[in-house]
């Protein structure tokens, strides 16, 4: 037999796997999300905040006017890299965010704040997804791996350790929306109570804000039907 017609005998469905298409729902969603927010903030980095503040500013009166003097606002290099680190107590700004004075830094500034201010109010969903960020860290690096390893094998119990650790990073995505959504929720308050914005550059902020939460719920439903793939892949070896 020649190695052409050996290769012939090997079933397609070893290299085919349909449940391949569960996962076309999220993957439009992302890349819409992906454009959804490039694509906002390019618009609204254009527009100038008329009060003139910085992104950095924004962040240092909300920090203080919170009695959090003791978290550092600083500069990152990269685009839309923001985040709040809890561990160190720093707000990191991108450098376009934290030097930019339009409304979509502002915008974004006042989110990142916001998580400053959810972890001083020790806010239950932003304590739990700091909780899981090592272990699910530990258990998405193994999940495929156990998975396919066990899949191949034919060893029921590492694609059933696969899944539960999987499910770790479900749980991570899931419990991540809540506090995306109120990190946002509270920056629009604090950005009109404060008279940051204007009242017709409030609906601006808010479209950022949408459009970066958008990108959340793309990553949770990728995360929630790949677990389904993996459930349903599982099934198919009973």
């Amino acid at each position: 037999m020649t190695g052409k017609e050996k290769f012939s005998k090997i079933p397609l469905d070893m290299y085919y796997d349909p449940t391949f298409i569960l996962l076309l729902p999220a993957l439009i969603l992302a890349f819409y999300a992906q454009w959804k927010v490039q694509s906002t903030y390019a618009k609204y980095a254009q527009v100038p905040c008329k009060r003139g503040y910085t992104g950095a500013q924004v962040a240092r009166y909300l920090l203080d006017d919170h009695r959090l003097t003791d978290i550092a606002v600083e500069p990152i290099p990269g685009e839309l890299t923001d985040h709040y680190d809890p561990r160190a107590k720093k707000l990191r700004l991108s450098e376009g965010i934290y030097h930019g004075n339009s409304v979509a830094a502002i915008g974004v500034a006042a989110h990142e704040a916001g998580h400053a201010l959810q972890d001083a109010s020790a806010y239950a969903p932003l304590r739990i997804r700091n909780g899981l960020v090592p272990v699910t860290n530990f258990g998405t690096t193994l999940a495929f791996p156990l998975f396919l390893f066990g899949l191949f094998a034919g060893l029921p119990l590492l694609m059933d350790l696969g899944i539960i650790l999987f499910s770790l990073a479900v749980v991570f995505s899931v419990i991540t929306l809540p506090v995306e959504f109120n990190a946002s929720a509270r920056a629009i308050r604090v950005l009109a109570d404060g008279h940051f914005l204007m009242e017709d550059e409030i609906p601006m902020a808010k479209a950022v804000l949408n459009a970066a939460a958008l990108t959340y719920v793309a990553a949770t439903a990728m995360a929630v039907l790949n677990l389904v793939r993996l459930l349903v892949l599982r099934r198919q070896r009973d």
